[in-house]
């Protein structure tokens, strides 16, 4: 099946982008590994004629907005978002509109709907310096997660008016394991995606987006880490540092040793194979909400680039 993927990759001119939280099986594969900034920034310089995104249904949107006349490939359609889902556009919508005068900001886990409707998107390894380029006096709206806005009116000095949406995988870390565990591994440091809640980012010893977790753990001489990110990350990070130890945060659930997102895990390798082989599910999007909604992510790619990020 690896050498069909690789053949119909080449016959048919296609690139394969994954996110850090796809199966190893499928990182290993793809073109390009990375979280939603990185490959929403491959996308838009890409030459292939059919893009494969393997990850969540706005990932593969977030795409096709940048390219739309580029054919855009999700091994699965039914990989949403809890994120997403917890900001519904007509009501994201609403609420903008009793807000005049916000500047709207919108992560980049939203609908395209969403995205229609925001000045600037941002990720997490942007939203901070993002927030920051605004002038202090500015009236922030940002959604959908209440967690990386708190997080970022923290280290911002910020009050930003935030939606009230979370992503189901970061919600549910045990602080009360990660306790337990820093008791069992008390060499390991604790690192933290911004999007958990805020007990959990006070007793991290570093919080970041997936990519700055990645680069935090090659780059730190520790050999243990206590990771509170959705558990796919560990095998890139594995490969970048096989000296050291990664040990998954558990969720409140007692039956799990760690946290994985089930939208991410339902793509397979026999549904990538699949989808390369018959064009098929693709994405499509209403021509007038792409021209809106790409407006807010070339705005959050030019201002990345100049910030060297």
């Amino acid at each position: 099946m690896k050498e069909e993927i690789k053949r119909l990759r080449k016959e048919k001119n296609a690139v394969i982008l994954a996110h850090y939280y796809q199966t190893g099986d499928i990182q290993d594969i793809a073109d390009f590994v990375g979280d939603s900034l990185a490959l929403a920034q491959w996308a838009a310089e890409t030459a292939a004629d059919i893009i494969v995104l393997c990850g969540v249904h706005f990932m593969g949107e977030t795409a096709k907005i940048l390219c739309p006349d580029k054919k855009v490939l999700v091994p699965d359609l039914n990989a949403g978002c809890s994120l997403a889902d917890s900001c519904p556009a007509d009501k994201f919508t609403e609420f903008v509109r009793r807000h005049p005068g916000y500047t709207v900001i919108s992560y980049v886990n939203t609908t395209a709907a969403v995205k229609a409707v925001t000045d600037i998107v941002v990720t997490s390894t942007n939203a901070k310096q993002i927030v920051d380029s605004f002038p202090e006096d500015t009236n922030i709206l940002f959604g959908p997660d209440r967690n990386l806005g708190n997080y970022i009116n923290s280290v911002t000095g910020r009050n930003m008016l935030l939606w009230d949406g979370a992503c189901h995988v970061h919600e549910q870390f045990s602080l009360e394991k990660i306790l337990t565990l820093k008791e069992q591994y008390p060499e390991a440091e604790i690192i933290t995606h911004p999007e958990c809640k805020q007990p959990i980012i006070q007793v991290s010893d570093f919080v970041g987006s997936t990519a700055a977790l990645l680069r935090h753990t090659i780059q730190l001489d520790k050999k243990q880490f206590i990771v509170a990110t959705e558990s796919g990350v560990i095998h890139e990070m594995k490969k970048k540092s096989p000296d050291k130890e990664f040990i998954p945060a558990p969720p409140n659930d007692s039956t799990c040793a760690c946290n994985e997102c089930s939208f991410m895990r339902l793509n397979t390798m026999e549904k990538l194979y699949n989808c390369l082989k018959y064009e098929t599910p693709e994405i499509s999007i209403d021509k007038e909400i792409q021209v809106k909604a790409v407006k807010p992510i070339l705005r959050m790619l030019e201002i990345s680039k100049q910030l060297g990020l």
